[in-house]
């Protein structure tokens, strides 16, 4: 294990880099409403920041609370999630606000404390973390760059448990709110710079292409049905056979997984 000396180097590295170039002003930075940091954190998954951003703003503005979005229908809560892709994220969200609201009436540290749907460890412990200030343990790629980067520069398929350690005498004595903050831009800066240790992780699974892909022809489908407003399968089907530029081999896949996924009838 590294020594205090190193860790504490570490900190004000971290520190330095985050009061010089933090992003201060991200909009779900400025709450500590449950409901918003999991509506962030969902968005987050997979996606730039500079895509969550407006997204996220529309979506808290069409559905303010838990309790509203827990009200509403999945048709009109994909409609405001298009263009954001990932489909299902939408779905889970949907589901845990109606999970949150319903089984748990609103208390978010019982809710937390259970399984919740599309919530997974990671997601779970951000939200404990930035509502309520508390050290958990959350990894996902941009923190793993920096302590990759600062603690396994030669290493490589380095496991998560080996860098929990590492983490966890870190976090001792900062505030956990802003010192994940601080690790997140931190991590996001050294990618910026070329660092690219995300491979050296022995979780890395690479996203698979986008162009051509089965979540590009559900996504088209889905678009297509925000926009008629009709999601009947036998109409849906004729409909993307007459307008949609894929083969319908593909599209008739696209259908039976978005039907599986409950995101169509």
């Amino acid at each position: 294990m590294t020594s205090c000396r190193a860790i504490a180097a570490f900190r004000r590295t971290v520190w330095a880099h985050y009061r010089r170039a933090g992003r201060h002003n991200l909009p779900w930075r400025k709450t500590a409403d449950p409901y918003r940091i999991l509506v962030s954190e969902v968005m987050l998954q997979q996606t730039q920041v500079s895509r969550v951003i407006p997204k996220y703003k529309e979506f808290v503005s069409a559905f303010p609370s838990v309790q509203k979005l827990a009200r509403s229908d999945l048709a009109g809560v994909l409609k405001v999630w298009s263009g954001l892709g990932y489909n299902r994220r939408a779905k889970y969200l949907y589901e845990s606000a109606r999970t949150v609201v319903g089984t748990y009436h609103t208390d978010w540290r019982e809710a937390l404390a259970h399984s919740l749907p599309g919530v997974g460890p990671y997601t779970r412990a951000a939200v404990q973390t930035f509502v309520f200030n508390e050290p958990h343990v959350m990894l996902e790629t941009n923190i793993r760059t920096v302590f990759i980067h600062h603690f396994f520069p030669k290493r490589s398929k380095v496991a998560d448990k080996e860098i929990v350690p590492y983490m966890e005498l870190a976090v001792k004595g900062q505030d956990p709110r802003m010192w994940y903050w601080a690790l997140m831009d931190y991590g996001a800066h050294l990618k910026q710079g070329g660092v690219r240790n995300n491979a050296k992780s022995r979780h890395y699974t690479k996203q698979s292409r986008f162009k051509g892909s089965l979540r590009e022809v559900r996504g088209a489908i889905l678009r297509k049905l925000v926009q008629t407003g009709r999601p009947n399968l036998p109409s849906i089907t004729r409909q993307a056979a007459a307008r949609l530029s894929f083969p319908k081999s593909r599209i008739k896949a696209a259908l039976a997984s978005l039907k599986k996924d409950g995101l169509i009838e």
